[in-house]
């Protein structure tokens, strides 16, 4: 007989050693590199509060923009609102601040001091402004949702299996997806200096907006029977824009050109979702959506209008879209995204002849607005298009 097991007796599990040595030595290292620095700064304060006194010297305004404030708007008190107070607006055209001292603050007579961010590497103003990121800013903070309480989980009505399997599968493809929708702000988020603060504010939440898509698509899924199958197809295209080598290639990739693309199924949401749930999801999604392909579309309209050499820029953006009509174009023929598609379209796995049809009339739409979406940065691709303008095999003429 097994004597009883007794707190006492109980002993810790083998815990794995996590620390990789060689970083934390590297870590030490450079911070040994840079002890005469902060060792400086910490002596000067602790040798001052032995002695009992005061520095005082944060209430001298010399060098800054104090005695000006900002005042709300009928929205409330907006970046462009505090933008408009003299010295805190003035966005650089090349960053040169590569620490994490606010724009505006009195910080040139600590320059020398202050440490380096060698992450910080997108200088350039033009690689990630536009014009209209204060207000999808304001408009992400407002429009925020709860993927767990804001969607009517309990009216979720049973489909047909083949129904069901349809909308699983194209939710296992959504989650896929989303994630690396967030990755990619979050590789820039960190390279970009903080005088660049409106465009890191909206990245972040963009990152909110994604992780909740994930989050909704992977529910949805498992609430109506499991995730289905992920799909070589899907993470090629999604490397391609995770690896992209500058952020202006990258917001070609995925904002206007993959996030469109999701966009247009989202539109189509209506005539995709077979429940209420499925269609509200869709409804808020798009929303989220929106702002993330409206940013993309100006940050490379911006990137174009301030080009020193315009066809050159121009030209660069065909160059963007020669890589990334290929991969989404691999994405959005796998048969595990279209034929799912088709049968939710159709109405059935019996009809997914007719839903093929009516996917090919989709397809259009979805080409014709990227197109549109290009001409609206400031290049036509329409005679260089890689993507067939038809659905590739030729259902529908």
């Amino acid at each position: 007989m097994n004597e009883p097991i007794r707190v006492e007796n109980l002993q810790p599990l083998d815990q794995p050693y996590l620390m990789d040595e060689a970083q934390l030595a590297d870590y030490e290292a450079s911070y040994r590199n840079d002890y005469h620095a902060w060792a400086q700064v910490l002596g000067e304060n602790v040798e001052r509060i032995r002695r009992g006194s005061y520095s005082l010297h944060w209430l001298n305004t010399d060098g800054g923009n104090w005695g000006k404030r900002a005042k709300p708007s009928s929205r409330g008190l907006t970046y462009t609102d505090i933008n408009r107070v003299r010295g805190y607006g003035d966005i650089p055209q090349r960053a040169d601040w590569f620490n994490f001292a606010p724009r505006g603050s009195i910080r040139e007579p600590y320059r020398d001091r202050m440490p380096v961010v060698t992450d910080y590497v997108v200088t350039n103003r033009d690689e990630l402004w536009a014009d209209n990121v204060i207000t999808l800013y304001e408009e992400a903070k407002a429009r925020q949702w709860n993927a767990t309480k804001d969607i009517p989980w309990h009216e979720l009505e049973a489909l047909p299996e083949d129904l069901e399997k349809a909308t699983c599968q194209l939710c296992t493809f959504l989650t896929e997806v989303e994630f690396v929708a967030g990755d990619f702000p979050a590789k820039w988020l960190y390279r970009t200096p903080q005088d660049f603060l409106e465009v890191k504010s909206f990245l972040a939440t963009q990152l909110m907006d994604e992780a909740r898509h994930q989050e909704v698509f992977r529910k949805r899924a498992i609430a109506g029977g499991g995730l289905l199958h992920a799909s070589p197809g899907f993470e090629w295209a999604l490397k391609a824009i995770l690896d992209a080598p500058s952020h202006t290639m990258g917001t070609f990739l995925l904002n206007l050109l993959g996030e469109g693309l999701v966009l247009s199924v989202f539109r189509s949401g209506e005539m995709i979702a077979k429940t209420q749930v499925d269609k509200e999801i869709f409804r808020r999604c798009l929303q989220d959506e929106a702002r993330h392909v409206s940013y993309g579309v100006l940050e490379l309209k911006n990137y174009l209008a301030t080009h020193p050499q315009r066809e050159q820029g121009i030209e660069e953006m065909h160059r963007f879209a020669d890589v990334g009509e290929q991969v989404i174009l691999t994405a959005f023929t796998e048969a595990a995204l279209i034929e799912p598609v088709a049968v939710l379209l159709g109405g059935g796995l019996k009809h997914i002849d007719k839903g093929m049809e009516g996917l090919a009339h989709m397809w259009r739409m979805f080409i014709d607005e990227y197109l549109q979406r290009c001409a609206s940065a400031g290049f036509d691709r329409r005679a260089r298009c890689t993507i067939p303008l038809d659905l590739p095999w030729g259902v529908a003429k």
